[in-house]
């Protein structure tokens, strides 16, 4: 028996807009992985000390503000410099193609962008994020 995939979804910054993050939220939790959700207006500060603490396996960050360089960056340098290698970060929300190649180079796993449905969500994060055994 193994225990249950945990991931923390965040929206990072003063995106105020939280309806995609939500249905992504309940549809891993209805797809058997439990949910952590931080809530508006987290700095990666706080979303990489609320996986530290909820003891997670991935991240998921939500960002429609524009600002996913920047937030996706400061959130893998936090957990870089916290010596966390075992934290998968994915994320979705208006990402431009152009940025995709850079972001997956700055160690982010997946983008995912509008239109993209939810039970393709549950099967990635199935498929890549490990669950360990229960001893």
């Amino acid at each position: 028996m193994a225990e249950p995939i945990r991931v923390l979804i965040a929206k990072a910054g003063l995106d105020g807009h939280d309806r995609g993050a939500k249905v992504i939220a309940r549809a891993l939790r209805d797809g058997g992985i439990e949910v952590i959700y931080t809530g508006l207006h987290q700095t990666p500060d706080m979303i990489v000390s609320a996986a530290v603490q909820e003891d997670v396996q991935a991240i998921g960050l939500s960002i429609l503000s524009g600002a996913h360089m920047t937030l996706f960056g400061a959130v893998l340098d936090l957990l870089r410099e916290r010596g966390i290698d075992d934290i998968v970060v994915f994320g979705g929300g208006i990402i431009p193609e152009e940025d995709m190649a850079p972001l997956a180079e700055m160690g982010v796993a997946k983008v995912f962008t509008p239109g993209t449905a939810t039970d393709d969500v549950v099967a990635w994060v199935r498929a890549n994020v490990g669950t360990t055994p229960v001893s």
